[in-house]
């Protein structure tokens, strides 16, 4: 019935545009090769207004998203995204995308021969990297917008190159702010884990290749970096609809140290001021976070070299990747209560003020 609706819906458009019985039916629309001869040519699509704001929004930041291959050596390691912040030829990406690479070559999304780069520097704990490319001829820097300005159901763009695909986007809203996520890590043969706070969570798909790309408003401002989406520890499945990225202030906070320094120096991360490593027991499993040396102007006199910190606020620390998760949900300046063992075999708990992480 729908397709039969169809066809008288075309027969009466034809007698209409012929102009009635009698009339020469060949249509004689604008753009025909010659008078009364010819297939029309329909008139170009409108975009809706939403429609008109996404391709403005893509054209203003498409020129700025970057296709990162990691190299060691001659041999390829992965693909990942960049987004290019300054004129100067720097390229900023996720940590984890130039991890254990040696070298770089960098693609412009709108075309052209790869450029070599090289790495400026690396800051994991907010899974954050800056590469320089040889030649900057052409860059086009993103305007990185204000993310505190950011609010749950605003209109957003994940572009990068998922699979490979250069350019790609896709869209979704802001679902969530200020998420604290751990992400899996590999640390030689030991499986650990990262958080990471502060997070934009989103609804645009993200897939392997994404990771390092731009998370777009509608104006064509950056408003962070792709990271990851959700893997299911049950299963290892992808989370749809569940994606993250690091918020454009923290994004520029670290790039400008990196690109400054070689390295983050000021954070917003707690720490309790002393320099640590997982220390094991006689059956070889970590019993603790053994603290090695104080920093300066650290005033836990418990807190001395050869005591093991075996928990804070009551959670267990048996290895530095567990004081690390800890103290990610903290802020500098809190409390924290901490217990530990001294070198004698004996314990103590006390009370400290959390100091800011150094970065390094």
């Amino acid at each position: 019935m729908q397709t039969v609706t169809v066809h008288a819906l075309a027969v009466v458009m034809v007698l209409f545009v012929g102009g009635g019985p009698g009339a020469d039916p060949r249509p004689r629309g604008k753009g025909s090769p010659e008078a009364g001869a010819g297939v029309a040519v329909p008139a170009a699509r409108i975009p809706t207004t939403l429609e008109a704001d996404y391709r403005r929004g893509i054209a203003k930041v498409l020129p700025s998203v970057v296709q990162i291959i990691s190299k060691a050596g001659s041999k390829e390691l992965g693909e990942g995204s960049g987004v290019v912040y300054d004129t100067s030829g720097h390229i900023v990406t996720n940590a984890h995308v130039v991890s254990g690479a040696t070298g770089f070559d960098v693609s412009l999304a709108t075309g052209g021969p790869s450029r070599p780069a090289r790495l400026v520097g690396a800051y994991p704990a907010n899974d954050l990297a800056v590469l320089e490319v040889d030649d900057p001829t052409d860059l086009v820097p993103a305007v990185f917008g204000d993310s505190d300005d950011l609010s749950i159901g605003d209109i957003v763009l994940a572009m990068g190159n998922p699979l490979g695909l250069s350019g790609s986007v896709s869209d979704g809203i802001v679902s969530g702010l200020d998420r604290s996520v751990q992400f899996a890590a590999q640390e030689g043969a030991t499986p650990a884990t990262t958080t990471i706070k502060g997070l934009v969570q989103t609804t645009a798909a993200i897939n392997p290749g994404n990771s390092g790309g731009a998370l777009v408003d509608l104006s064509g401002q950056v408003d962070g970096i792709l990271v990851a989406n959700v893997v299911s520890v049950e299963t290892g499945s992808t989370l749809p609809g569940i994606g993250f990225a690091i918020p454009s202030n923290t994004v520029t906070d670290v790039a400008r140290q990196l690109i400054s320094d070689g390295k983050v120096t000021k954070t917003d991360r707690a720490a309790l001021g002393v320099a640590v490593r997982t220390v094991v027991n006689r059956r070889g499993r970590p019993a603790g976070v053994g603290v090695m040396r104080t920093g300066a102007g650290v005033a836990h006199a418990v807190l001395s070299p050869g005591s093991v910190i075996v928990s804070v606020d009551g959670v267990p620390t048996l290895t530095v990747q567990a004081l690390s998760r800890v103290l990610s949900a903290r802020e500098p300046g809190d409390t924290a209560t901490v217990r530990l063992r001294r070198p004698d075999g004996s314990t103590a708990t006390t009370t400290v003020r959390l100091g800011r992480h150094s970065g390094d």
